[in-house]
């Protein structure tokens, strides 16, 4: 499936390419950019496995995440979408996608997450009717963020040792 490429006024949502892998790379590896994720920053090989599963994601599942970008530069932001990642949570999540949004450190707090996720969920609703995510309880930007994008939290959940909350969207 060729991945749809959205844009808004400031950003370009479009398929993820080799060439972004050092970024990809750099913004996992990041302590600021993990904190609330894993805590954990990421290895080399961690993001290259990250980035083919972006790309076998759009394949297999009709759906994936974007690699984000500035429309004006071609500056790498981030990435966002939703995934179908079999997550070992209890309880378990609903079988619908599941949204998520990171962004690089030099991009945070530039209203860019909530204008590029307004897109993306535009272009999933024309093709699914619920979403869902699941965001860290110490994670107030994330929080803020998926509250303004409509999601409503659920419940608490058990990912690996992490308490995560559970968020929903649509019907």
């Amino acid at each position: 499936m060729d991945v749809p490429v959205l844009e808004s006024e400031r950003l370009r949502l479009r398929g993820h390419r080799l060439d972004d892998y050092p970024a990809i790379a750099a913004a996992w590896a990041d302590p600021v950019v993990v904190r609330h994720i894993s805590g954990t920053p990421q290895t080399a090989n961690e993001s290259w496995s990250r980035l083919l599963r972006y790309v076998g994601h759009w394949q297999l599942m009709g759906y994936g995440f974007w690699a984000l970008e500035e429309r004006g530069t071609g500056a790498y932001l981030g990435e966002l979408g939703f995934g179908d990642f079999h997550r070992d949570i209890t309880p378990p999540l609903e079988d619908v996608p599941e949204a998520g949004w990171v962004l690089a450190p030099h991009a945070h707090g530039k209203g860019y997450a909530l204008e590029a996720m307004r897109v993306a969920l535009s272009w999933i609703d024309a093709r699914h009717r619920r979403t869902q995510c699941i965001i860290s309880p110490t994670n107030r930007a994330s929080q803020k963020l998926a509250a303004k994008l409509g999601y409503v939290p659920s419940h608490d959940a058990r990912h690996g040792e992490a308490v995560v909350t559970a968020w929903f969207r649509g019907a």
